[in-house]
């Protein structure tokens, strides 16, 4: 009978010192992943799944890691796991540079296998960029009441771009001819066209801002131009009269030397007199003048003038 109870007693014994080894055990699923292809200034997230397949709880110490671009995302430490419980372990991948990056993700633990370690790679490649042509836009003078328009050019590189919103930070900019989303294919561009309406005289001054897919999201544009009242500048014209029959005159302007010229009096001038005022500070015009007679007969344009604006 004595004999039985110490054989008792040792097999007891044997069992209590085998339980906490195999009690305690720490187990990931995967213990390695590929972020594959991740665009520079862009994060890739992955969480690994561990699991305490012990019968004791375990208590995750710290963390470690290796390779350039690999981070952790919100684990606080120490962290006590049940027996049977699942935590998720997040890394994200966030390449500095181009090319394939490999690491290491370390866990550990009081549990018997202390180091838990999970692989880790991925591969930097240049991303998306959206640029603009010019990269500023200058509307110079425009007369209050008036406006002024000129082409902006955006291009996609290194991939496509979605622009999802354009933003101006003054009223006296517009923007046409931009449907939203507006996506543009790698290497290729889209044009809008912005407006300057100046409601005072004055320096004027924008940021037109970009927001879109594109790795160097946002993409602003300074804008600027002046308003200068209607008032400023004019140009004074007079002619001799025609010798022959005529019930009026029209005075054409153009830009350039010997045309095109276009018609700005909205009805003949009986006089031969006329005051352009709707000119631009530092611009140069030249004007013709025409003759009409009862039977609606135009004559050939009369000897070019021109004429410079000052500026201011």
């Amino acid at each position: 009978m004595r004999c039985l109870s110490r054989f008792i007693a040792v097999v007891c014994l044997s069992f209590l010192m085998w339980l906490p080894a195999a009690a305690q055990r720490v187990q990931c699923n995967p213990c390695n992943h590929g972020y594959g292809q991740v665009q520079i200034g862009t994060t890739k997230q992955f969480s690994f799944k561990l699991t305490n397949s012990g019968r004791t709880t375990v208590h995750l110490l710290s963390k470690s890691k290796t390779g350039k671009g690999f981070l952790f995302g919100s684990f606080p430490l120490p962290l006590t796991l049940k027996p049977g419980k699942t935590t998720l372990l997040p890394v994200k991948f966030r390449p500095k540079g181009v090319g394939r990056v490999t690491g290491t993700v370390t866990i550990e633990s009081d549990a018997k296998n202390q180091t838990l370690s999970m692989s880790v790679a991925g591969t930097g490649v240049e991303g998306a960029t959206l640029g603009s042509t010019p990269a500023s836009l200058d509307f110079g003078h425009v007369t209050v009441g008036s406006k002024a328009k000129l082409p902006l050019k955006f291009t996609a590189a290194n991939g496509p771009v979605t622009i999802s919103s354009l933003d101006l930070s003054s009223p006296e900019f517009r923007v046409r001819g931009a449907n939203l989303p507006l996506n543009i294919a790698s290497g290729q561009s889209a044009t809008i066209t912005v407006v300057f309406a100046p409601a005072a005289a004055g320096a004027a001054s924008a940021k037109l801002t970009t927001a879109s897919d594109a790795t160097n999201s946002p993409l602003t544009v300074p804008l600027s131009g002046r308003g200068v009242a209607a008032s400023e500048h004019r140009a004074d014209l007079s002619w001799n009269a025609s010798p022959d029959p005529v019930i009026g005159y029209n005075v054409y302007r153009g830009t350039t030397h010997r045309g095109p010229y276009s018609q700005i009096n909205s009805v003949l001038e009986a006089s031969t007199n006329y005051t352009d005022k709707s000119v631009s500070p530092g611009a140069t015009y030249f004007y013709v003048v025409t003759a009409m007679d009862s039977s609606d007969r135009e004559s050939r344009y009369s000897n070019e003038v021109e004429v410079v604006i000052p500026n201011p």
